[in-house]
């Protein structure tokens, strides 16, 4: 344990180091209790996803973490020779099996601690767009998905040369030969802890970008889905679980997207970057209430720049120093541009305190009337994030890259518990307690 030292000012988050020191404590845990094996052999139908995700760990002990350079009898989970394996090795498939318990007890815990909280929703999961093509869910569902190809974006204005984000799609005629089940247990999976889900790149239930092999973005194709289909699994699968639905329709997404979110009950996302009046030359920055109220609301996204990272160009700066963009100085322009923008929205809603209404505010006192902006907005669900609160200029994620940025490895700058005692916390959450009051005319 010695060997893992953690702090707050960590640069750079060392996954493996973590998960060797967390396996090292689960390993002691799990003798302590006298090595109990979760799996019951007579309830295969219900266990099949936790034994295969156990069984997967198991062999990536002993062959590597990527399936497909596995001995060739080993790439079929259904076949006698993971069926022997599996029982030569038992003991580790018990042990990650017993891990994944654990898991599941502490979401469940999660839950409840927000619903005894009073929360209305208390936990939102998030559902990604796709999975590792090396890890346990492709291997275990090699026979829906197109190995080989990837998914992504076109290019657009944001990534000029597209995106690649290296997973593999659906297969849609093994989907409907298979009556969709990947699919519902996939979702069902994903509600079982959440009282909502959000759904990345909802679009991809109507079509996704197929990279072939070997070729870049720009060199995909749409391939499409029954979407009528994919949608009613989906409002299936939520209404079972009385849970929300919130489908990621930003980027480039078909009106019918939208439109069909809503003729389901479904929320949307309004996200400040992108939320324009397009019905204007120009299209400018919508007022607050002039947001959709069947959306969740929020400054940024991972995928996005923080408000802090927006305001001082640094979207613009690192794309730039990766060879992202075709042309700097019209993305560096139309960067000031959109401040000034902003600037001038947040001066006209008097969002901005009066000590800060002078020719250039600082991006503290930016970043909270930005807030206010949000608070203000009939949006059904508001969404706040720590990184915007606090104003950490670098974003979590940047799409098209791999391994040039390091993507989800910057931990946050403040404990949970400075958080706690950040006065931009405690202005903020009051802003949007205010807002709610003001609301229910309390």
């Amino acid at each position: 344990m010695d060997a893992l030292r953690v702090s707050a000012g960590t640069e750079r988050i060392d996954y493996d180091l973590v998960w060797a020191a967390k396996r090292s404590a689960l390993e002691l845990l799990w003798r302590a209790e006298g090595r109990p094996c979760p799996l019951d052999e007579s309830a295969a139908a219900e266990s099949g996803g936790l034994r295969d995700f156990a069984t997967y760990r198991a062999l990536a002990e002993r062959h590597g973490g990527r399936w497909n350079r596995w001995p060739e009898p080993l790439h079929d989970v259904g076949g006698p020779a993971v069926a022997a394996a599996r029982r030569e090795l038992a003991p580790r498939v018990a042990f990650h099996a017993w891990v994944q318990q654990r898991c599941a007890e502490q979401l469940t815990a999660v839950r409840d601690a927000a619903r005894d909280a009073g929360m209305a929703l208390g936990v939102l999961h998030d559902l990604p767009v796709g999975v590792d093509a090396n890890g346990a869910d492709a291997w275990a569902l090699a026979g829906v998905l197109a190995t080989g190809v990837s998914i992504g974006a076109p290019p657009d204005n944001f990534t000029p040369r597209g995106q690649d984000w290296g997973l593999p799609p659906w297969r849609p005629d093994r989907l409907a030969a298979t009556h969709y089940a990947a699919l519902r247990d996939m979702l069902r999976a994903g509600f079982a802890h959440a009282d909502g889900l959000r759904i990345d790149h909802v679009a991809g239930l109507w079509r996704l970008w197929w990279i072939p092999p070997g070729d870049g973005p720009d060199r995909g194709t749409y391939v499409h889905y029954d979407a009528d289909v994919m949608l009613a699994v989906l409002a299936l699968e939520a209404h079972g679980a009385g849970a929300t639905v919130v489908g990621e329709d930003l980027g480039t997404v078909e009106p019918e997207v939208t439109q069909a979110l809503a003729d389901n009950e479904m929320l949307g996302c309004a996200v400040s970057w992108f939320t324009r009046d397009e019905s204007v030359p120009g299209q400018p920055l919508l007022p607050p209430a002039q947001w959709p109220s069947r959306a969740a609301a929020s400054l940024s996204t991972h995928d996005l720049p923080t408000a802090a990272g927006f305001l001082r160009g640094e979207h613009v700066r690192v794309r730039a120093e990766l060879g992202l963009l075709d042309d700097v100085p019209a993305e560096q322009a139309a960067a000031e541009k959109e401040r000034a923008e902003w600037l001038a929205l947040l001066r006209a809603e008097k969002l901005l305190a009066a000590q800060d209404i002078g020719p250039e505010p600082d991006d503290a006192a930016i970043i909270a009337a930005m807030h206010r902006l949000l608070a203000a907005t009939p949006s059904r669900l508001k969404l706040i994030a720590p990184y915007d609160v606090i104003g950490e200029a670098r974003q979590p994620n940047l799409p098209g890259t791999i391994d040039e940025y390091p993507n989800w490895r910057m931990p946050l700058p403040e404990t949970l518990e400075q958080l706690r005692d950040d006065l931009r916390v405690a202005e903020i959450t009051a802003a949007f307690r205010s807002s709610v009051a003001v609301r229910d005319g309390r």
